[in-house]
């Protein structure tokens, strides 16, 4: 080729390049304008303040979704979105107070604002606007908002949604997000009457996948509606898979419930064990102790300052010990040391301070429930499959661990515990070995209302903090004791975990109530045959 020639070919060629710019920049504005176009549509339905426009228009909004859209949809649902229908104006007002022009974003004068009007919002609208929202956010940059997005079209199963939702979930990237837009595909089709067969099979076989109770209740819809035998035949079939693993997942969560409740029952049985089995004294004030480490993170929370809230129960865990600590060796150096050998009267005595102790508390802070709230690390919950796990008792297991592990240290490895151990199965001779009985007693009683009162700290996470607090589990925590074994640590913490899961087991069969009368039933006929326990210890109750 010629330079000439090559020359008029380059010409060419730029000429071309110009022209393909020129009209791919024609059609964008041509595509603006139609949809400055449609806007303008839209927002021309809310002027009306109808229902059925305002549907409309939300249903626009969301299948066009500008750039305002999110804007103007949070507005309606908030009541914030205002029309003036003399001068064709929609606006909403934001958070700061500010009045925005919809179409434009520009600001409008107060003054001018005052001639707007609220537009009117019912229960249906917020529902669309609910499913709405959901599709304006599919495409939103941050994979968090697009998987929240479509968990909200799940919800609401918005066909609106759809074309958006199948287009993002053609370049999803994100296994999570592209998951939640096949479900939330999936409940719009089987729910659709323009759905196909095929459809609605691949929307089964999702739903089935996901195996919950939202999944459980739209396969059952379209197994009641289906007249086609395949769609019939596969909801049944899909069903009858997610009954069975619903039925596993429930025992799995009352089998949780149970370990949760053992370990509420473990911290507030525990401190019982030891008094019960040192002193063979039955304290029918030991659930106060409980209630007074409960009132001790109320306190430690009350005058906390809001920067170590979240360390309150790093102050509460040790005042909790002491407080309860303490009233306890009063207890026992003041009333129980008198009637060690009548336990009739030691009854009746430890009940009468019960009662002082309620009543103390009730003129201090008040009869009603006082507040303790959960620091961060406590708070919410997450899921293991269909098995939910509420943040706050998964640490309240790792306390009663960590406190049982302790009391077995100091049982085990210090003199104090030699001492007690030695005391617990021969008395006697643990005296005329020089070792000073009463003081063990004391320190016994001590130690066990001391973590009483860590047990009322983490009872204050779970339940209300109330005078009557400790009453709820002082019954719970004597059946505790006499089924392990009096005086058997091992014993207590075995006899806890029956009794939580058994519990919990028969809650759901035949109710709280009958359940609990069932297991005292079986553990009075137990006791008949096995007196000393499950985990039967030597010592002085057992030998008188």
């Amino acid at each position: 080729m010629s330079l000439p020639c090559a020359l008029r070919h380059a010409q060419r060629q730029g000429t071309l390049q110009v022209l393909r710019a020129l009209g791919f920049l024609v059609l964008l504005l041509m595509a603006g304008a139609a949809r400055a176009d449609a806007l303008d549509d839209t927002l021309a339905r809310f002027l009306d303040d109808k229902f059925p426009q305002t549907e409309t228009a939300i249903g626009e909004l969301a299948a066009e979704a500008p750039p305002q859209a999110a804007a103007i949809l949070e507005a309606l649902g908030d009541n914030r979105l205002l029309i003036d229908p003399a001068d064709h104006i929609v606006a909403y007002k934001t958070a700061a107070g500010t009045f925005l022009n919809a179409k434009t974003g520009e600001a409008i004068a107060a003054e001018k604002a005052a001639a707007f009007k609220k537009v009117r919002v019912n229960n249906a609208l917020r529902r669309a606007i609910e499913g709405a929202m959901g599709s304006v956010t599919l495409a939103n940059p941050d994979p968090e908002k697009r998987l929240a997005a479509a968990e909200d079209v799940f919800r609401t199963r918005d066909a609106n949604a759809l074309p958006a939702l199948q287009a993002q979930l053609a370049k999803e990237s994100d296994p999570r997000v592209a998951d939640a837009f096949r479900l939330a595909r999936a409940a719009i089709l089987i729910t659709s009457d323009s759905a196909t067969t095929q459809d609605r099979l691949a929307a089964i076989d999702v739903l089935k996948a996901r195996g919950d109770q939202d999944a459980q209740s739209l396969i059952d819809q379209i197994a009641q509606k289906a007249t086609d035998p395949a769609v019939k035949s596969a909801a049944d079939s899909a069903l009858s898979s997610i009954h069975t693993r619903l039925a596993m997942w429930r025992v799995a969560q009352n089998l949780w419930y149970g370990l949760s409740a053992s370990s509420v029952l473990l911290l507030a049985a525990i401190g019982l064990a030891i008094t019960f089995g040192v002193m063979g004294v039955i304290n029918m004030a030991h659930g106060e102790m409980v209630m007074l480490g409960a009132y001790s993170t109320y306190v430690v929370q009350s005058v906390l300052p809001p920067s170590l809230q979240n360390w309150s129960l790093a102050f509460a865990i040790p005042l909790a010990f002491v407080v309860a600590g303490v009233v306890g060796i009063a207890i026992e150096r003041l009333v129980i040391r008198y009637l060690y050998t009548r336990p009739l009267e030691t009854l009746l005595a430890t009940w009468g301070v019960s009662l002082i102790l309620q009543q103390l508390v009730r003129s201090l802070f008040g009869a009603n429930n006082r507040l303790v709230s959960n620091p961060p690390f406590m708070s919410g919950a997450f899921h293991v499959g269909g098995l939910e796990i509420t943040t706050n008792r998964l640490w309240i297991i790792v306390l009663s661990a960590l406190v049982f592990a302790g009391l077995q240290l100091v049982l085990r490895a210090t003199p104090f515990g030699l001492q007690m151990r030695a005391v617990t199965q021969n008395r006697r001779m643990a005296a005329a070995m020089g070792i000073s009985t009463a003081r063990i007693d004391m320190l016994a009683f001590g130690l066990g209302s001391g973590v009483a009162g860590i047990a009322g700290v983490a009872l204050s996470q779970i339940d209300n903090v109330s005078p009557n607090l400790g009453q709820g589990y002082i019954i719970d925590s004597f059946m505790v004791v006499v089924f392990g074994g009096v005086g058997n640590l091992w014993g207590t913490a075995f006899g806890a975990l029956m009794i939580g899961l058994a519990n919990k087991l028969l809650e759901p069969l035949i109710g709280a109530v009958q359940g609990q009368i069932v297991l005292l039933i079986v553990i009075i006929l137990f006791i008949q045959r096995r007196p000393r326990g499950l985990f039967a210890l030597r010592g002085r109750a057992v030998e008188a």
